[in-house]
């Protein structure tokens, strides 16, 4: 199977349905680089948040089958806001800022910092967000501390290793066995590990499936 091609049903309804949601409509709707210029929450959020280097832009894309939806650099810290797109009018994609390393003023990222913090501690329309950890390097001390705060604010969230193809099948193995003992004793993450790759698909089609079954939970599909 491709990673375009319908899958087999009997695998996961959700391959099929996540395929059909995110082959639909993909509109941006929104950016606000402050809490008090959010939208108005109407429908489920799901948000992606990851280090400024880690590819988030890259798997956005992948995602919604398009290469400009959100915008890539090979500096990091270009996404500077929270973008919100609207899914085939279903949900509401959250790119978040980039945090930790960034190519800006200090000031500047502290201020990114702090609007991720806030708006993760208090959306009631967010039901998820998708943590992007590099396969290559594991959750680092940056990460931990966003993982603290969607632990304290009760936020579900869920792993995605980002660039899994540029590890052996091995290593990606050793390296989602280290992740899930790390988050094992987290009440708010989803304990299963994704690996994908924007490069070549894998793992995209069960990123969607996931996100569908979420929506399907919500009554959102």
């Amino acid at each position: 199977m491709t990673e375009t091609s319908p899958p087999n049903q009997d695998v996961d309804p959700f391959l099929e349905i996540g395929r059909k949601l995110f082959a639909g409509e993909a509109d941006f709707i929104w950016a606000a680089n402050a809490l008090n210029n959010l939208p108005p929450m109407s429908k489920v959020e799901i948000a992606f948040a990851g280090r400024s280097n880690v590819g988030k832009s890259s798997l956005v894309n992948a995602l919604t089958g398009r290469n400009t939806l959100a915008r890539t650099s090979h500096t990091p810290g270009r996404t500077q806001q929270l973008n919100f797109f609207n899914i085939n009018d279903r949900f509401h994609l959250v790119d978040m800022p980039g945090y930790g390393f960034a190519a800006v003023e200090k000031q500047k990222v502290q201020a990114w910092t702090q609007l991720i913090h806030d708006y993760l501690r208090g959306r009631a329309s967010l039901a998820r967000v998708y943590v992007l950890i590099d396969a290559r390097h594991g959750i680092k001390p940056v990460d931990e501390a966003v993982l603290e705060t969607l632990g304290t604010a009760a936020v579900s969230y869920q792993i995605v290793l980002t660039k899994a193809d540029e590890l052996k099948p091995g290593e990606l193995e050793k390296r989602m066995a280290d992740t899930l003992k790390k988050i094992e004793k987290r009440a708010a993450a989803f304990p299963e590990i994704l690996p994908t790759s924007s490069r070549t698909g894998f793992g995209i089609p069960e990123l969607r499936a996931g996100i569908a079954r979420l929506l399907s939970e919500r009554g959102a599909v």
